[in-house]
């Protein structure tokens, strides 16, 4: 297995990746809260751990991946009366619409993804364990989490307790022994449709302690390496480590690997500023390989801007790679250029260096660049290792048969070329385009090569 380093946020260094229980590794990711379709935004914090667990594999270990969906939540229960439908309802069929986008991606599916509704014996134990240590308390059917019992509260998100602010809902101030604490469960309100029974009465989990169960449920407590969105450090990571750690007496997780926002006009892209762009719709407008390609261009840990120029630039990518794997020979057993090799090697040793994928790419477009001017034997090879850790694999596939009607445009096309008449030949190249072909002109004659980006 090879070295892997990931820049871990509670210690605030680039750590090498230790796993408890090598080469096994437990990854848990925070999904979506299924009150609405994911944004691009949210599919980021999808698309970084897909990809993570293929390098991963890649190189030796044995990862599991759970990326959980949490369906039981404030905003369902408004999203769903604003609707005018059974909050059961709106989280069936939200969840439903998750699988369906991100499957359009076409990374595969997480090793698991539990629901907060099928884990609540598990979130109720959690809590009891709380109360039995006294690290929480029930107040009028709520469970709060006392968090001046957990001397380190805030070394995630390098906070002062005392300047910090849940964000709990109003109304709750009262029965809080101290306004730093959070609800772990919550009493069913007359206008929520759905409860489940607890020892403290009807109600539901709260959000932070949701997650917490879900992962040691399905990775056990102290797992590997936690993942999930900047805009979750606080308060629910932050959360998430004071529950189990006080419950258990030992770390939530061993690494945190937080990717950061995806943004609109320099603002975090977010469903309640409304500023979003839907991943269905931005798949209907881009294809999944420039949309990856996009969401793979910086940093996993720093922002991206969402613009016409990035995803222009991503298809532009999604193009050039598209283009020289068409031109590149079949090969057999043949030696990897010395070049080839060298640029293999700095490929994999930037996505091993904190995921670097800028870096990534980097290599692949000198690899490209140079096998555009020389013959560059090992080159296909070297891409069918590099393009699927980038989730670009699909750029490898032959080029699909023309429909009929584009095979006869073609036909006309050469024949117009043919008797010189040039400016007819150019009005069925454009016809060509609008149906989704580019004409290319090899050797051995035009063909067609559909346009996916």
């Amino acid at each position: 297995m090879r070295e892997v380093r990931i820049s871990d946020t509670l210690s605030g260094e680039v750590r090498e990746l230790d796993p408890r229980r090598p080469p096994e590794v437990g990854i848990y990711a925070c999904g979506p809260t299924v009150y609405s379709r994911i944004h691009v935004g949210n599919a980021r914090a999808f698309v970084i751990p897909m990809l993570f667990r293929r390098l991963l594999r890649h190189l030796g270990y044995e990862p599991r991946l759970v990326i959980n969906v949490t369906d039981i939540n404030d905003k369902i229960y408004a999203a769903a009366r604003d609707a005018g439908v059974p909050s059961e309802r709106l989280a069936v069929e939200m969840t439903r619409a998750y699988v369906e986008d991100t499957e359009r991606l076409g990374l595969g599916r997480p090793d698991a993804e539990p629901l907060a509704s099928e884990t609540i014996g598990e979130i109720v134990e959690l809590i009891e364990a709380l109360i039995a240590s006294r690290h929480a308390y029930e107040s009028e059917g709520d469970v709060y989490f006392r968090v001046r019992s957990f001397p380190g509260y805030g070394r995630l998100s390098n906070r002062d307790p005392a300047e910090m602010d849940q964000g709990e809902e109003a109304g709750t101030a009262s029965l809080k022994e101290d306004p730093l604490d959070f609800a772990l469960w919550k009493a069913r309100k007359p206008d929520e449709d759905t409860w489940w029974q607890s020892p403290w009465g009807e109600g539901r989990p709260g959000w932070h302690i949701e997650c917490s169960a879900m992962g040691e449920k399905l990775l056990g407590a102290d797992f590997d390496i936690h993942s999930g969105g900047a805009d979750l450090i606080f308060p629910h990571h932050e959360n998430e480590i004071a529950q189990t750690e006080a419950a258990r007496g030992v770390p939530l997780a061993r690494l945190w690997m937080h990717n950061g926002m995806v943004r609109m006009a320099e603002e975090k892209m977010s469903k309640s500023v409304g500023n979003i762009f839907q991943l269905s719709e931005a798949l209907d407008a881009y294809g999944p390989e420039t949309l990856i390609s996009y969401l793979i261009s910086g940093h996993y840990r720093q922002p991206l801007e969402f613009t016409d120029r990035a995803l222009a630039e991503a298809g532009a990518r999604v193009q050039r790679i598209r283009n020289f794997v068409l031109e590149l020979p079949d090969e057999d057993g043949v030696e990897p250029d010395a070049a080839v090799t060298a640029w293999r090697t700095e490929f994999l040793a930037a996505l091993a260096d904190d995921f670097n994928t800028p870096r990534a790419l980097a290599s692949l477009f000198d690899l490209i660049s140079e096998g555009n001017r020389r013959p560059l034997p090992g080159a296909r090879a070297a891409l069918d290792e590099m393009l699927p850790l980038l989730g670009l694999e699909t750029l490898l596939a032959p080029v699909d048969a023309a429909d009929p009607e584009a095979a006869r445009l073609l036909v006309e096309r050469e024949e117009a070329r043919a008797a010189r008449d040039f400016e007819r030949a150019d009005r069925l190249r454009d016809e060509l385009a609008d149906r989704g072909y580019e004409v290319r002109d090899t050797p051995e004659g035009a063909r067609l090569v559909r346009q996916r980006g």
